[in-house]
C-alpha cells in the first residue's frame, strides 16, 4: 500500500498548515532518537514522519500529491515525469513557505531539544540522513587568577569519569567558553562535545585591570624614605623591587610582563601601587620627629 503522509502524521486531508506543523512537532519531539535511544524502531518512525513532513510543508508538493501526479517518495506516478520541482529532493534543515509564512525546520528542533537539531537517519528522496551526534555537555571549571594570568594548566574531571589536563587559552576571560570535540554525551552519529565555561575566582590581594595584575603594597617608612629593596609577590612568584628615594603613598610601579597573556601572546604588566603603613605608638619615632615639621604646601592643589 502506498505511503499517505497524512495518515502518518495523523492529519486530515484538508489540514492546515498551522495542523501540519503543529502533529510534526508532537511526533518529533516523541519520536526523536535522542530521546528513544534503546528503541532502534523509533528512529525509522521518526524518518517516515519527518519525510511525510517535508512533502505537506511543500506548497507545490503537496499539490502534486494530492492530484496524483507524485507519490510520497517524490516519484511521478504511472511515469508522467511530473517529479518533485527543480533540483529534486533537498536534504537538511531548509525554510518552507506556506501563505507567506516561514517555518524554519532548525527552529523547530532548537525549541524541542535544546539547540540539539541533528536528524535522525532514513530514507528520504533515496538519500540518507545522517544519524544525530550526542548532546554536548555543559561544564563550569574554576580558575584562581594566578593560573589565568600565567595560562597554567587545569585538570578537569568529566562526566564518564576522565581526567585531562586542560590549556587555557590566551587572553582567558571570565566567562570564556571552551569546546573539547568529542567529550560529550555519546549517540548514533557519534559523541557530542564538552563545553567548559571559565570562572576566575577572585584572589586575596591581586585584582585584575583590563590586561594588567594590580597590588596595594605595604611599605615602612624607612623602606618609602632609603630606596629599599622590597619582595613584591607576583602571579609567578615574588620578585625584589627597588622602591624609589622619598616614594609618597599612592605611587604606582610598574613590573613589565607580570599580566594576563593577551590573545597575541604579549603579557600585561602588574602595578603596584606604594601603601605606606606608619607604626602605631610608636614613642622612637616619635621621638625623632619631635620639633620636625614639613613646610610643603600639599593641599595647595585642592585649594585649601
Amino acid at each position: 500500500m502506498a505511503k499517505d503522509p497524512y495518515s502518518i502524521l495523523g492529519v486530515a486531508r484538508g489540514a492546515s498548515e498551522k495542523d501540519i506543523k503543529s502533529a510534526y512537532r508532537k511526533l518529533a519531539k516523541e519520536l526523536h532518537p535522542d530521546a528513544n535511544k534503546d528503541n532502534p524502531k523509533a528512529s525509522d518512525r521518526f524518518s517516515e514522519v519527518t519525510q511525510a513532513y517535508d512533502l505537506l510543508s511543500d506548497k507545490e508538493k503537496r499539490g502534486q500529491f494530492d492530484r496524483g501526479e507524485i507519490d510520497m517518495d517524490g516519484n511521478p506516478v504511472g511515469g508522467f515525469g511530473f517529479g518533485g520541482g527543480p533540483g529534486g529532493p533537498r536534504g537538511g534543515f531548509r525554510s518552507e513557505h506556506f501563505g507567506g509564512e516561514a517555518v524554519d525546520l532548525g527552529d523547530i528542533f532548537g525549541d524541542l531539544f535544546g539547540g540539539r537539531g541533528g536528524m535522525g537517519a532514513g530514507p528520504r528522496g533515496g538519500r540518507t540522513r545522517p544519524a544525530p551526534r550526542g548532546a554536548s555537555v555543559q561544564y563550569r571549571l574554576k580558575v584562581s587568577l594566578t593560573d589565568a594570568a600565567t595560562l597554567a594548566d587545569q585538570r578537569i574531571t568529566l562526566a564518564d569519569g576522565k581526567t585531562i589536563d586542560l590549556k587555557l587559552p590566551k587572553g582567558v576571560e571570565d566567562g570564556t567558553q571552551m569546546r573539547l570535540t568529542g567529550k560529550g554525551e555519546q549517540g548514533p552519529g557519534g559523541a557530542g562535545d564538552a563545553l567548559v565555561t571559565i570562572q576566575i575566582a577572585s584572589h586575596p590581594f591581586f585584582t585584575r585591570q583590563g590586561d594588567d595584575l594590580r597590588l596595594d603594597l605595604p611599605v615602612t617608612l624607612d623602606e618609602a624614605l632609603n630606596s629599599a629593596k622590597v619582595k613584591v609577590p607576583t602571579a609567578e612568584g615574588a620578585v625584589m623591587l627597588s622602591v624609589p628615594p622619598a616614594t609618597s603613598s599612592g605611587k604606582v610601579l610598574r613590573l613589565k610582563g607580570k599580566g594576563f597573556t593577551r590573545k597575541n601572546g604579549t603579557r600585561g604588566d602588574q602595578l603596584v601601587t606604594i601603601e605606606i603603613v606608619l607604626p602605631e605608638d610608636d614613642a622612637d619615632l616619635a621621638s625623632r620627629l619631635e620639633g620636625w615639621k614639613d613646610q610643603r604646601a600639599v593641599r595647595a592643589k585642592l585649594g585649601v
